[in-house]
């Protein structure tokens, strides 16, 4: 048990040092890479492991003093340094300590679940209790109260030699009942430019900003779905390995992806069941002003009217003019549905989070 302790306790102080640095890993591309169902293992640089620390030469004490020169042969390997390695220790991390340290460090609200889009969902719990049931539901505090309450009757209870035998009908088991629980359902759409002028550096900044995105929204609901649509000048749906290594050249038709989203949304979300949030990452390049004012058109009559949020993030690139966020902000510059950000490097991830997630919707 000492050493299991030991070790929960080195693993507390290790997310210590994780909470310390926390903004450091929020831009940790390496961690991302490493996740697992229900935890993400974060790489802990320069952790100082134990050593023997020996007294001063010729002070005395065994195994010092004057003594024959041995006969081993020297080591044949690289010469000893005098600096110590650098070592590295993974810790699990479970997404919801994750996110409660995103919380915490970027002070954001959290989510309240539009109150339309709770519905019910049934499971059993075993909070009854039946005389008949399998074997590995029996429930020995019941059965041993009425096998007590059974000899207590009948005048066979014998205080000085309380010895309880229970009988056949003594016996009590768990039993299923079904519960009704609201569950809140959402949906989180990904929708990113991957034209010729939105190269790796982009896409590694999208990429670190969508999961944090995820992370926190899985924390405020739970069963939190994904959808992953990149565009060109025509969109499609795909895998979310896909979204982030796809790179395409020629124009970019911004509003592909947008009609591409509301046939999945009318598709498979009920906007009165589902809690949905959408999210565009784009250089800020788009074909035409008259696609420009479609896409508008439809982010003010399909999308903000029904979902918790649109966000639109623009990353910067040096091929690309930036004029959507500016268009952008004309129209929904004071509209509490649509968030706009603008990323110019990975310092501004965080920034960018906070702009996202700050809002609390």
């Amino acid at each position: 048990m000492g050493i299991l302790e030991d070790h929960r306790r080195f693993k507390e102080i290790i997310k210590g040092k994780i909470k310390e640095n926390f903004k450091k890993y929020i831009t940790h591309e390496e961690m991302i890479g490493k996740r697992e169902k229900e935890f993400v293992k974060i790489p802990i640089p320069k952790i100082k492991i134990p050593k023997f620390v020996y007294g001063p030469k010729q002070s005395g004490g065994v195994g010092q003093g004057e003594g024959q020169e041995g006969s081993e042969a020297p080591g044949k390997g690289e010469k000893a340094g005098d600096k110590s390695g650098e070592h590295q220790v993974e810790v699990d991390v479970e997404f919801d300590e994750l996110a409660a340290m995103l919380g915490e460090e970027l002070e954001l609200p959290r989510i309240e679940p539009k109150g339309k889009s709770k519905l019910d969902s049934s499971l059993n719990k075993y909070t009854g209790i039946s005389d008949v049931g399998p074997r590995g539901l029996h429930h020995f505090k019941k059965t041993y109260k009425e096998a007590l309450k059974r000899n207590i009757s009948s005048g066979t209870y014998d205080p000085d030699d309380p010895i309880i035998i229970p009988i056949k009908k003594d016996f009590r088991y768990k039993a299923p009942k079904l519960v009704s629980k609201p569950a809140t359902n959402a949906v989180v759409i990904y929708m990113m430019d991957v034209s010729g002028s939105m190269g790796n550096q982009q896409k590694e900044i999208v990429r670190l900003e969508s999961f944090w995105i995820n992370t926190w929204l899985k924390y405020n609901y739970k069963g939190l779905e994904t959808r992953f649509i990149i565009h060109d000048a025509a969109a499609k749906e795909v895998e979310e390995d896909t979204f982030f290594r796809t790179s395409e050249s020629g124009g970019t038709l911004i509003s592909s992806a947008y009609k591409k989203a509301l046939e999945v949304i009318e598709s498979d979300y009920p906007v009165h069941d589902w809690n949905i949030y959408l999210f565009h990452f784009s250089d800020g390049d788009n074909w035409s002003s008259d696609d420009t004012k479609l896409c508008v058109s439809l982010i003010k009559e399909k999308f903000a009217p029904v979902v918790n949020m649109f966000g639109y993030g623009q990353v910067e690139s040096k091929y690309g003019s930036g004029q959507f966020i500016k268009d952008l902000k004309v129209h929904f510059e004071n509209d509490d549905q649509v968030v706009l950000s603008r990323v110019k490097d990975k310092t501004e991830i965080i920034k960018s989070i906070k702009e996202f997630l700050g809002k609390g919707n």
